[in-house]
């Protein structure tokens, strides 16, 4: 029995579990909005909360806490400056999770995870090369 185990295993180490949600809790980050399975959403979003709150501190020990866990100055930098103050009088509840149907390949349940009062032209801000960029790209040639 697993009475009092909190979270899901996702059948991998402890290590790859915190990096995996290393890695995601700062794509919310800088998206503010990501999509994954409903499972992973669900246990991402106490980190997230957690980190934000950090964010809301401002001070330089909750600075060091977040970059230990983040490990992206990119992102520490975003958490303080940008989605710390946006959340100054909010006590709580600072993600929602919306579900978003069925992958095709294996019918996983998939939702969406984003910050609430997100930033609306963070969603794809530098996630790769976008289409705008090989379009321009492919008229310069």
């Amino acid at each position: 029995m697993r009475h009092g185990f909190r979270g899901r295993r996702f059948n991998r180490t402890a290590e790859h579990r915190k990096a995996m949600f290393a890695n995601m809790s700062a794509a919310l980050i800088k998206h503010e909005q990501i999509v994954t399975t409903l499972p992973k959403a669900k246990d991402l979003r106490p980190v997230v909360e957690k980190l934000i709150t950090l964010g809301k501190r401002g001070d330089l020990h909750a600075r060091r806490l977040a970059m230990s866990s983040l490990r992206d100055d990119a992102m520490v930098k975003k958490l303080f400056e940008v989605i710390g103050p946006r959340y100054k009088e909010r006590p709580g509840g600072y993600t929602r999770v919306l579900k978003a149907g069925f992958r095709y390949g294996d019918n996983a349940p998939m939702a969406v995870i984003e910050l609430v009062d997100r930033d609306l032209d963070a969603r794809a801000r530098d996630s790769g090369p976008s289409q705008k960029a090989e379009a321009a790209e492919s008229a310069a040639a």
